[in-house]
Parts: C-alpha cells; structure tokens; sequence
C-alpha cells in the first residue's frame, strides 16, 4: 500500500502565504483515495467566504505546502 505524508488534518487553521487577502482559513474537509497513486485533497473555508481545495500529500510537488499554505499555531 502506498504511504502517504498528509500535511494538514480535520480542523487545522491556515493562511496562504501568496494570498494573504484571504484570510485565515480553516480545513473542513479531508479527503484520500484508497487505491495506489490515489490523490490526497483537503478543502478550506477562508475568512473571504470562498472553499478552495488542495492537494494534501507532501511527496507531491503540488502540494499545498509547496505553493504556500501555512498551518496557524
């Protein structure tokens, strides 16, 4: 079966590093396939009222992380 390294979770609160006007954003969804090389999405409510989705696994060079989603501590 193939390991994947989620990086957000149920709950988390988040910013976007590139899109600060968004506000703070709180994950809402959480979603992974269950078959080999399946995708990883989480979706995000942010402050603006807009859901945007990303792709939540760390060994994928799209992920969320890479493209500026930072978990608010």
């Amino acid at each position: 079966m193939n390991v994947r390294r989620l990086f957000l979770k149920l709950g988390d609160r988040v910013t976007h590093r590139r899109y600060p006007q968004w506000g703070d954003g709180e994950v809402v969804e959480e979603r992974s396939a269950l078959t080999d090389g399946g995708m990883c999405f989480v979706r995000v409510v942010f402050a603006d009222g807009q859901e945007r989705s990303f792709i939540n696994n760390l060994d994928d060079h799209n992920c969320c992380y890479y493209a500026g989603i930072r978990v608010n501590f």
